[in-house]
């Protein structure tokens, strides 16, 4: 199957709204079963792959999900393109609730989760991840942006946390000292096996409220405020993924 765009959704992205003609696909993969079912369809005429990180009723919290599965799903399917929607906390000005950021770098946090393809056997996957988002892919998803008219930050530091809890305090004042702009919990191990893959590999972030002591954050985190940014800064995404994939 010919896919022109594999779109992994986050919270509060279960689905696309907007895909036309759609047939459910169930993979197995030598790495167990992915998140859920992929949702195939068209979308700006184009073929276009849709997986819920997180299952479609949010089941999986970010330490459980088999994301090598769920990679390996996508390019059982023909993706060979990925955009990685990803729900985050901002951290530094300008990366505040309600935006859409394309971060080009990651610092990794995460422990104890699959981490890579390479099984013990054979010559171990030392993958160049310099450039961790794929800077051709990256360059599309920007222009995309600016053709939907939809608004998106260019660049940033996506610093990817264990969960499910949300950071302390202290854990994000040292994130933010290490040069992260953007906190989340599932950009890691994702990116990296995209990498050993083979596939390109983009993310799009979706900030749904201020990281511990950021910005103006001196209440409590709902999830009721983080549902509503999320739906807010996704308002554009349709037209933009449907511009990716038509153009991309």
């Amino acid at each position: 199957m010919d896919i022109a765009l594999a779109v992994i959704g986050g919270t509060g992205v279960y689905r696309l709204a907007a895909l036309e003609d759609v047939q459910t696909r169930h993979f197995d993969t030598p790495y167990g079963a992915p998140s859920g079912p992929l949702r195939i369809g068209r979308l700006g005429g184009a073929q276009v792959a849709f997986l819920a990180r997180h299952g479609e009723g949010h089941a999986l919290p970010p330490h459980r999900v088999n994301y090598r599965a769920n990679l390996h799903a996508l390019q059982q399917a023909g993706g060979r393109r990925v955009l990685a929607l990803n729900t985050v906390g901002g951290i530094t000005e300008g990366y505040g609730p309600r935006v859409l950021a394309c971060p080009d770098q990651i610092i990794d946090y995460t422990w104890g989760r699959e981490s890579t393809y390479w099984d013990g056997e054979g010559e171990a996957l030392h993958v160049d991840f310099g450039q961790p988002y794929s800077p051709a892919l990256r360059t599309r998803v920007l222009a995309a942006a600016q053709a939907a008219g939809v608004a998106v930050v260019d660049g940033g530091c996506y610093g990817a946390t264990q969960g499910p809890r949300l950071e302390t305090n202290a854990e994000i004042a040292r994130l933010r000292r290490d040069g992260c702009d953007l906190v989340g919990m599932t950009g890691m191990p994702e990116a990296g096996l995209a990498r050993e893959l083979g596939l390109d590999y983009a993310c799009l972030a979706i900030v749904a409220n201020w990281a511990a002591g950021c910005g103006d954050a001196t209440e409590e985190i709902t999830l009721a405020e983080v549902l509503d940014n999320v739906a807010a800064a996704s308002a554009g995404l349709a037209d933009l993924v449907a511009e990716l994939a038509r153009n991309g």
